[in-house]
């Protein structure tokens, strides 16, 4: 089942997420993410984007041949804890499913520690590096509540203010199925 993308100004995308029950059967929901994730053309999705405001997200970077590792990198996450953050930080251009057509360069640290649970309910502790850390940061932050715009400057939120506004109305120019908090 493909799921419309929650878009910018709804209140599940800045809402801490809660943990998912222990043996809870997320098998479904985890294809139906992958598959939603893919119908937009994403390399992440975080439950809140699709209105559940619980700790899960999918990542799947297998079309980023030209980054070292990708090729095997398609994982659901449960229940993550971000155990520790290394290294240099280092600049890239973000995007974001539910904030569409808007990309910033966010900087974020080199390398992650965590826990977490596959869709099978095994324990994981694994340390992930460069385009795979970023990908599980920037999912992360959504069952955190928070979206890569918090990053920018003041002066570049003040610049976006417009883009947002229409988004949150849903005037955006996507081939993906929306809900907007402000759509008409």
């Amino acid at each position: 089942m493909i799921y419309p993308i929650v878009m910018y100004g709804d209140a599940v995308l800045r809402k801490r997420a809660s943990e998912i029950e222990k043996g809870t059967d997320v098998k479904q929901l985890v294809a139906d993410m992958f598959e939603t994730m893919h119908e937009a053309n994403g390399i992440g999705l975080a439950a809140p984007q699709i209105g559940k405001s619980i700790r899960l997200f999918v990542v799947d970077g297998t079309t980023l041949e030209d980054e070292p590792g990708m090729a095997d990198f398609k994982m659901a996450f449960i229940n993550p804890v971000i155990l520790d953050e290394a290294g240099e930080e280092w600049g890239f251009e973000e995007g974001c499913l539910s904030i569409p057509n808007i990309r910033e360069e966010v900087f974020r640290k080199g390398t992650i520690r965590m826990k977490y649970f596959d869709e099978d309910w095994n324990a994981h502790e694994e340390e992930f590096n460069g385009m795979k850390a970023r990908i599980i940061q920037h999912e992360y932050d959504h069952i955190e509540g928070k979206l890569f715009i918090d990053y920018l400057s003041p002066l570049k939120k003040r610049l976006l203010k417009g883009k947002l506004a229409n988004i949150s109305k849903g005037d955006v120019d996507i081939d993906y199925r929306i809900t907007a908090p402000l759509k008409k």
